[in-house]
């Protein structure tokens, strides 16, 4: 077995342990795994009580990387998460020493992150761009690797700041957290309240994850599907469709290569597939559209927006 082929198996392997503690939820365990394969941010989207939280905390667990949780409210400042510069005194007197906060992990739970006010919610921008925070004109690198999960409720706007389009864009995937079918609720029930199973196992490293992450970077993409990724960001700026204000950034199409490449290495193969930009094409483009009052109106999604302009180009390939 080559050392491809052993870390494929080894990612694997993560997906099984993770969905041992998170019933359910495949699609989001394997979005998720892709997100950070291709060292991105997450934006869970969903009703509280899915398992956002523990699905992160066993994600840190599995891949062996340090976590901490910040919770998001409106009374939370900048230096809450990023540290502040204390006065230490000593025996040659007094001196500043910067005491790091939470945001120096590997996993950073940002929980209910559209409750902090925007100046608040800003000072995980550099962090999650730069992989750096500054305070008192020092910059402090945090460890690497560096991912931001944030969790957001979708139905309770009271209280709530909605994400500015700049920072909405850091983010690699915006990830719907759907609620369980009965047979998936039945076993999160056994689960939680009959603890009778083991807790997942750590299966990779940092460092594994780092050369996991160098081996994705080496998959390849044909011109046919660098063209078709192109045009999806393209057909997000078709002025025609009545239902879309703005498109997407050019970060979306790096996403959805990164994203794309990450799929096929998690699928055993080395060249990205239609399929694979198609299947990150949803969370990479769905935060990134901004919606016409006439698709608000009529109930038209950003998901049934991304559908129309796959189904048009997979069309056209096969004309």
């Amino acid at each position: 077995m080559s050392d491809i082929e052993a870390m494929q198996s080894k990612i694997a392997a993560c997906e099984q342990e993770i969905g041992r503690e998170i019933i359910g939820q495949r699609d989001v365990i394997r979005s998720s795994m892709i997100a950070i394969l291709s060292g991105g941010n997450v934006l869970l989207e969903g009703m509280p009580g899915l398992g956002k939280t523990r699905l992160v905390n066993t994600i840190s667990h599995v891949l062996n990387l340090s976590f901490k949780r910040i919770q998001f409210t409106p009374d939370l400042m900048p230096g809450d998460i990023t540290g502040t510069n204390i006065m230490v005194k000593d025996n040659e007197g007094s001196a500043f020493r910067f005491e790091p906060g939470p945001i120096f992990a590997n996993i950073i739970l940002a929980d209910e992150i559209n409750r902090a006010t925007p100046k608040t919610q800003s000072a995980l921008l550099e962090a999650m761009q730069e992989h750096s925070v500054t305070v008192g004109n020092v910059s402090h690198k945090v460890p690497e690797p560096f991912f931001v999960l944030a969790t957001q409720n979708p139905i309770e706007q009271e209280g709530t700041y909605p994400l500015p389009e700049a920072q909405l864009d850091r983010f690699m995937f915006k990830i719907l957290v759907g609620f369980p079918s009965k047979n998936e609720l039945r076993g999160i029930v056994d689960l939680t309240e009959n603890r009778n199973t083991q807790p997942a196992s750590t299966i990779l490293t940092g460092d594994d994850l780092q050369t996991a992450a160098a081996m994705v970077s080496n998959i390849g993409v044909a011109d046919a599907v660098m063209d078709t990724i192109l045009e999806i960001i393209m057909g997000t700026h078709d002025h025609s469709n009545k239902y879309i204000r703005e498109g997407a950034s050019p970060r979306a199409a790096q996403a959805i290569v990164r994203g794309a490449k990450a799929r096929a290495f998690m699928e055993g193969r080395f060249n990205v597939s239609f399929e694979d930009v198609e299947a990150v094409a949803y969370p990479v483009l769905r935060h990134r559209i901004l919606l016409s009052f006439d698709a608000i109106s009529e109930g038209v999604t950003e998901d049934k927006i991304i559908t129309g302009i796959i189904r048009r180009l997979s069309e056209n390939r096969q004309a």
